[in-house]
Protein backbone atom coordinates (compact mmCIF):
# COMPACT_ATOMS: atom_id res chain seq x y z
CA UNK A 1 0.00 0.00 0.00
CA UNK A 2 1.37 3.30 -1.07
CA UNK A 3 1.34 5.95 1.27
CA UNK A 4 1.81 9.83 0.91
CA UNK A 5 3.01 12.32 2.92
CA UNK A 6 2.11 16.30 3.33
CA UNK A 7 5.64 16.84 5.28
CA UNK A 8 3.47 16.80 9.12
CA UNK A 9 1.27 13.19 7.78
CA UNK A 10 1.74 10.15 6.02
CA UNK A 11 -1.78 9.24 4.49
CA UNK A 12 -3.99 7.30 2.71
CA UNK A 13 -7.49 8.39 2.83
CA UNK A 14 -9.47 7.66 0.09
CA UNK A 15 -12.68 8.32 -0.75
CA UNK A 16 -15.61 7.72 -2.74
CA UNK A 17 -18.11 10.40 -3.66
CA UNK A 18 -21.16 10.69 -5.61
CA UNK A 19 -23.29 13.96 -6.50
CA UNK A 20 -26.31 15.04 -8.88
CA UNK A 21 -27.20 18.09 -10.60
CA UNK A 22 -30.07 19.74 -9.08
CA UNK A 23 -33.68 18.11 -9.48
CA UNK A 24 -31.40 14.79 -10.84
CA UNK A 25 -31.58 16.37 -14.19
CA UNK A 26 -29.72 14.65 -17.21
CA UNK A 27 -27.59 17.72 -18.14
CA UNK A 28 -23.71 15.78 -17.95
CA UNK A 29 -24.02 14.70 -21.53
CA UNK A 30 -21.45 14.97 -24.29
CA UNK A 31 -19.42 17.95 -24.31
CA UNK A 32 -20.34 19.12 -20.73
CA UNK A 33 -19.22 15.71 -19.61
CA UNK A 34 -15.84 15.96 -21.15
CA UNK A 35 -15.19 19.74 -19.69
CA UNK A 36 -15.96 18.76 -16.18
CA UNK A 37 -13.67 16.17 -16.12
CA UNK A 38 -10.83 18.45 -17.42
CA UNK A 39 -12.61 21.04 -13.98
CA UNK A 40 -12.38 18.52 -11.91
CA UNK A 41 -8.41 16.99 -12.36
CA UNK A 42 -7.66 20.73 -12.45
CA UNK A 43 -8.97 21.20 -9.25
CA UNK A 44 -7.61 18.04 -7.82
CA UNK A 45 -4.21 19.06 -9.61
CA UNK A 46 -4.02 22.11 -7.79
CA UNK A 47 -4.69 20.79 -4.14
CA UNK A 48 -2.52 17.93 -4.95
CA UNK A 49 -5.41 15.35 -5.02
CA UNK A 50 -5.25 12.05 -6.73
CA UNK A 51 -8.46 11.53 -8.69
CA UNK A 52 -7.76 7.41 -9.11
CA UNK A 53 -11.20 7.15 -10.80
CA UNK A 54 -13.79 9.18 -12.20
CA UNK A 55 -16.75 8.80 -14.22
CA UNK A 56 -19.44 10.96 -15.29
CA UNK A 57 -23.07 9.78 -15.62
CA UNK A 58 -25.90 12.09 -17.39
CA UNK A 59 -27.63 12.23 -14.05
CA UNK A 60 -24.75 11.73 -10.86
CA UNK A 61 -20.96 11.92 -10.92
CA UNK A 62 -18.57 9.01 -9.10
CA UNK A 63 -15.54 9.93 -8.23
CA UNK A 64 -12.72 7.81 -6.35
CA UNK A 65 -10.14 10.35 -4.91
CA UNK A 66 -7.32 10.59 -2.07
CA UNK A 67 -7.33 13.52 -0.14
CA UNK A 68 -4.85 14.98 2.29
CA UNK A 69 -6.57 14.81 5.61
CA UNK A 70 -5.54 18.01 6.84
CA UNK A 71 -7.09 19.65 2.92
CA UNK A 72 -10.47 17.46 3.84
CA UNK A 73 -12.94 15.73 1.62
CA UNK A 74 -15.46 18.16 1.79
CA UNK A 75 -13.26 20.96 0.98
CA UNK A 76 -12.24 19.23 -1.83
CA UNK A 77 -15.59 18.75 -3.15
CA UNK A 78 -16.86 21.51 -2.09
CA UNK A 79 -13.98 23.44 -4.30
CA UNK A 80 -14.80 20.86 -7.16
CA UNK A 81 -18.61 21.75 -7.34
CA UNK A 82 -18.35 25.50 -7.10
CA UNK A 83 -15.79 25.96 -9.81
CA UNK A 84 -17.49 23.17 -12.10
CA UNK A 85 -20.93 25.03 -11.51
CA UNK A 86 -19.32 28.40 -12.39
CA UNK A 87 -17.65 27.30 -15.60
CA UNK A 88 -19.76 25.00 -16.61
CA UNK A 89 -23.09 27.54 -16.57
CA UNK A 90 -20.53 30.10 -17.99
CA UNK A 91 -19.82 27.93 -21.26
CA UNK A 92 -22.82 26.29 -21.70
CA UNK A 93 -25.88 28.84 -20.97
CA UNK A 94 -28.88 26.27 -21.56
CA UNK A 95 -27.56 24.96 -18.04
CA UNK A 96 -29.02 28.53 -16.47
CA UNK A 97 -32.12 28.33 -18.17
CA UNK A 98 -32.71 24.65 -17.33
CA UNK A 99 -31.41 24.65 -13.95
CA UNK A 100 -31.74 27.38 -11.02
CA UNK A 101 -28.35 25.67 -9.78
CA UNK A 102 -26.11 23.14 -10.81
CA UNK A 103 -25.55 20.65 -8.42
CA UNK A 104 -27.79 19.72 -5.27
CA UNK A 105 -26.63 20.82 -1.72
CA UNK A 106 -26.10 17.33 -0.38
CA UNK A 107 -23.85 14.42 -2.03
CA UNK A 108 -22.52 11.18 -0.80
CA UNK A 109 -18.66 10.18 0.43
CA UNK A 110 -17.88 6.29 2.00
CA UNK A 111 -14.42 5.72 2.83
CA UNK A 112 -12.89 2.90 1.03
CA UNK A 113 -10.81 1.35 3.88
CA UNK A 114 -13.69 -1.20 4.40
CA UNK A 115 -13.65 -2.55 0.54
CA UNK A 116 -10.77 -3.78 -1.75
CA UNK A 117 -10.04 -0.35 -3.91
CA UNK A 118 -9.99 -2.51 -6.70
CA UNK A 119 -13.64 -3.09 -6.56
CA UNK A 120 -14.52 -0.07 -5.45
CA UNK A 121 -12.42 1.11 -8.63
CA UNK A 122 -13.99 -1.42 -11.10
CA UNK A 123 -18.01 0.01 -9.82
CA UNK A 124 -16.97 3.52 -10.88
CA UNK A 125 -15.68 1.95 -14.10
CA UNK A 126 -18.51 -0.50 -15.02
CA UNK A 127 -21.16 2.19 -13.85
CA UNK A 128 -21.53 3.54 -17.88
CA UNK A 129 -22.21 -0.30 -18.54
CA UNK A 130 -24.87 -0.84 -16.32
Amino acid sequence: MGYKSNHNVFYSCKYHVVWCPKYRRRVLTSEVEGRLKAILHEVAEERQAEIIELEVMPDHVHLLVEVDPQFGIHRLVRLMKGRSSHHLRQEFLWLKKRLPTLWTNSYFVSTVGGAPLAAIKQYIENQKHV
